[in-house]
């Protein structure tokens, strides 16, 4: 991935040589110990899904100190931020801002020791496991810098912080309140993710497809039960549920094409209450993941196939045959990259940290409802990077032992934000000014 742009490093600092043209030059040094502040506060205060009001309230009042049009309480507690500088296209920054149900393990001086009490009324500790405070902190950042370099970029600059992506439905939410219809359709749009396995100070990216679409299923298989004793008197669900979870596997290895990626997992198998009593009933959990639409249509349309045809065979009739339930209001679509605005990106990104600090990077099977922005009617170009995580020490550490990194939502992931926040910055920063003088 050759690109011709030279740059030499100045601290934290990114300062792209004189003599090369570029979007912006934009130095980040200076702002980085206000950016430590909020990160710190951010990551020590962490919300959960739908429930980030102070979250949403502290995000409002950055974006207003800046001189933004802001709205806050879209599709519950998001915030739009609209700054117009000139005739020109409009570009979209997102961020998401929920955290977890995780209790934090990570052993740092500044681990989040929130808690609240859940739907079944047990104490669960909050944390920012997949890296939110990351992206928020680098949004506000990037806000700031837009700011400050508005000489370079000319247009209407969408700064959008999205509730309840852990959960899928934030970015339809705004979707439904009129996000591109209230506030501004935007020309491109742009989001950035932290990495638990890209060190911090690179990039990593993908065009086309580069997350997966996310599909929970519940499977209601039924019977007829009685007395273990006598299994000959039953049909039961135990035996048809587990020739379910065998059956199921076959759909990716026997009905889709190998070329395309696909994912059918059973999570979750409850059925029967006591050793000697066969039940009436099972109950699977599955999460379905594919990048093509046309494959999800194809997972979907077999699992109700399989189900009945072996409820059918074990001798029920129709009435009992399970029940496939696909959580809709949960669904979300694979993140597609645009090729042509990703390319842009890249080059953008590239001439702001360097060629060597950005990679191509393979899709992955995690989802994201970043990819809602880009399936409205009007079809608008996305694009979501990586943004490295780990530390370099402890990623080459693990890399020669072969030892595995903690994950994104693992309760002992935590981010090298003083390397990763100023790579984001610049990154997303550079990416935007090339977008607006595209």
């Amino acid at each position: 991935m050759g690109f011709l742009h030279k740059m030499t490093m100045v601290g934290t600092a990114i300062v792209l040589a004189a003599t090369v043209p570029v979007h912006a030059n934009i130095d980040v040094k200076e702002s980085l110990p206000e950016l430590e502040k909020i990160y710190l506060d951010l990551h020590q205060s962490p919300e959960l899904s739908f429930s980030e009001k102070e979250t949403g309230k502290k995000i409002a009042k950055q974006l207003k100190k800046l001189g933004f049009s802001v709205t806050d309480e879209v599709g519950g507690y998001g915030v739009v931020g609209i700054m117009k500088n000139g005739d020109g296209p409009t570009v979209m920054i997102r961020t998401d801002t929920d955290g977890l149900p995780i209790t934090e393990e990570t052993g740092v001086p500044y681990a989040s020791k929130v808690t609240v009490t859940n739907k079944e009324g047990a104490q669960v500790g909050v944390m920012h496991g997949c890296g939110h405070d990351i992206h928020m902190t680098s949004f506000i950042g990037t806000a700031q810098h837009l700011v400050a370099n508005k000489d370079k970029w000319q247009g209407t600059l969408m700064m959008v912080a999205q509730p309840a992506e852990e959960v899928g439905a934030g970015a339809k939410a705004m979707l439904k309140e009129g996000l591109f219809d209230k506030f501004a359709k935007p020309d491109h749009i742009i989001a950035l993710h932290v990495s638990a396995s890209v060190p911090a100070g690179k990039v990593a990216l993908k065009p086309e497809y580069t997350m997966a679409s996310v599909d929970s299923v519940d499977i209601h298989v039924k019977g007829k039960g009685g007395h273990g004793a006598y299994p000959h008197t039953t049909i039961d669900p135990v035996v048809i549920a587990s020739r379910i979870v065998l059956a199921l596997q076959t759909i990716t290895s026997r009905e889709l094409s190998p070329l395309e990626p696909s994912v059918v997992t059973v999570g979750s198998i409850h059925g029967g209450s006591k050793h000697n009593v066969i039940s009436n009933e099972v109950k699977l959990q599955l999460t379905l993941r594919s990048y093509n639409p046309a494959v999800r249509e194809q997972q979907i349309a077999a699992i109700k196939r399989i189900t009945a045809g072996i409820a059918a065979s074990a001798g029920l009739e129709e009435s009992l045959y399970p029940e496939v339930v696909v959580h809709e209001g949960e669904s979300i679509p694979s993140t597609y990259n645009n090729p042509e605005q990703t390319a842009r990106v890249t080059s953008a990104i590239k001439a702001a940290i360097g060629e060597s600090n950005v990679e191509l990077t393979e899709p992955v099977m995690a989802g994201e409802d970043f990819g809602l922005f880009g399936r409205t009617e009007d079809n608008l170009p996305i694009t979501l990077f990586w943004l490295g995580g780990v530390n370099p020490d402890t990623y080459n550490d693990a890399m020669a032992n072969n030892t595995q990194l903690p994950s994104l939502h693992s309760s002992k992931f935590a981010p090298d934000y003083q390397k990763a926040i100023p790579t984001g910055v610049s990154a997303m920063s550079n990416a935007a000014v090339a977008l607006f003088n595209d």
